[in-house]
């Protein structure tokens, strides 16, 4: 099944660089990517997982807790 894809002519240039140093066509650098895209995030699981080990390592802080204390600032 042929799938046209549109990228920008700074992506097409890095993909045929890749190619050309990997020996292979564009088409099997492409199709070796979308595999490595859907074993990584096909059923969402991964995200997921990726997600859950965000949230267990960094506190969860409110936005605004995050912000600078500008009482000490001076100009």
């Amino acid at each position: 099944m042929a799938i046209g894809v549109r990228v920008e002519p700074e992506l097409e240039r890095q993909l045929d660089q890749l190619a050309r140093q990997l020996g292979k066509s564009r088409s099997a650098c492409v199709r070796d990517a979308i595999t490595q895209y859907l074993l990584r995030h096909g059923d969402g699981e991964e995200a997921r997982r990726q997600s859950q080990r965000m949230a267990e390592r960094e506190p969860q802080q409110h936005w605004s807790e995050q912000l600078p204390d500008w009482i000490d600032w001076t100009a």
